[in-house]
């Protein structure tokens, strides 16, 4: 596993990644594409640096850092790398190198404050502004052989975590507790603890931790943040609930190594499990296993979605699956990655096609309403011929 100073994106991944973004760039009649969002610059240009990445569709990028430049220096291979004082230099820089600016200039729309892009665009008032998020997100969806190591590697680092969960799971303890005792665990094995998330009502945090009735509230799968929690104010993640023995536990663990994430979940209990909760638990990985088997090249994401659905039905699970009777979600999981959830969401009705080389958190779950929550979440890739787990953690329940 590779530690933070041994760790450094591969010059010929930035290279692919260039190349690739200036044919979309080309295709687009884009001139020129801006980029400040830290993954989107990470991705680009292997560091985060607080600094900003011009990429022409012609020619080599051009970083500009503002601190820490001998970091970013070391971090980065891109070869125009310069310190700014300011962000209003980087016109003339651009300039300096190319002669002009873009006539159209794309910019991460998708996430850029309003207030900020009325800055950046002040920047180029000659120069049509428009959306470039598509293009970069398109890119990222199909993972390279040396990313799908970078998630095999947060996989291991997350399998040893569920390993220590098994052992460390006891009566008495806290939701809150146990979800302390087991990130502690995580950092020591390499846990970033900063999950990224794209959209700003998003917050990323490490996990859920919900027993018996706490996973039975109504509307719990209805957002990423939601949850029991400890907080009245933005209830999330796990509560003062304390573990007992033959109840249900869900456990769902958010991690990042590296900047490459996982999301994972996996149920457990103490003694034993009630039968009915046993029963959905086991009906969740039956869903999960079938999903991933149909997984393929050309097969949309809504069909997955309907095939799942379809399949809790005809075992019996159509009321509680994906939400209480009234409070159901419409999505099977979501593209991850360099950020938790990335393109594409695997919903309802979408007719995006599986291509290889894409990863997915497959998270099919039940909500019996003020009872429990069962459910399976695992992340896999998909391949040239069908899709296999990125996963090892052993889809079981675990009865501790």
């Amino acid at each position: 596993m590779e530690t933070h100073n041994s760790f450094k994106v591969p010059a010929s991944e930035i290279d692919a990644r260039t190349r690739e973004l200036q044919q979309e760039l080309q295709a687009s009649a884009m001139g020129g594409l801006f980029i400040v969002q830290r993954v989107d610059l990470f991705y680009f240009s292997g560091t985060a640096q607080n600094g900003f990445l011009y990429i022409p569709a012609e020619g080599n990028p051009l970083l500009f850092i503002k601190q820490y430049l001998p970091r970013a220096k070391e971090e980065s291979c891109v070869d125009n790398i310069m310190a700014i004082n300011s962000i209003k230099e980087i016109p003339e820089l651009i300039i300096d190198h190319f002669g002009k600016l873009p006539a159209v200039m794309g910019f991460e729309l998708d996430v850029i404050p309003v207030n900020d892009f009325t800055f950046y665009r002040s920047l180029f008032p000659d120069s049509q502004s428009v959306d470039g998020s598509p293009l970069i997100l398109k890119l990222r969806s199909i993972k390279s052989e040396w990313e799908i190591t970078q998630l095999e590697n947060t996989a291991e680092m997350t399998r040893k975590t569920f390993e220590y969960m098994q052992a460390s799971i006891k009566p008495g303890i806290s939701e809150m507790e146990f979800a302390g005792m087991f990130e502690t665990h995580a950092r020591k094995l390499g846990h970033g603890a900063n999950l990224r998330v794209r959209h700003y009502q998003t917050e990323g945090y490490p996990w859920h931790v919900l027993s018996g009735a706490s996973g039975g509230l109504v509307g719990l799968l209805d957002s990423p943040a939601s949850g029991t929690g400890t907080s009245a104010a933005f209830p999330v993640g796990a509560g003062s609930k304390k573990l007992c023995a033959n109840e249900p536990i869900m456990v769902d663990l958010g991690s990042v190594l590296n900047g490459y994430h996982m999301d994972e979940t996996r149920m457990f209990a103490i003694d034993s499990m009630p039968r009915r909760a046993m029963d959905a638990s086991r009906v969740a990985i039956e869903i999960h296993d079938s999903v991933i088997e149909k997984a393929k090249p050309g097969v949309t994401v809504g069909e997955l979605f309907e095939h799942s659905f379809q399949l809790a039905g005809s075992l019996g699970h159509a009321g509680p699956y994906l939400g209480a009777p009234g409070h159901k979600v419409s999505f099977i999981g979501h593209g991850i990655g360099l950020e938790l959830i990335e393109p594409y969401i695997l919903a309802r009705g979408k007719d995006q096609p599986l291509e290889a080389g894409m990863t997915f958190a497959l998270e099919p779950k039940m909500v019996y309403e003020n009872e429990f929550a069962a459910g399976v979440e695992s992340v896999f890739l998909v391949t040239e011929t069908g899709s296999r787990l990125i996963s090892k953690v052993p889809v079981e329940i675990f009865i501790c």
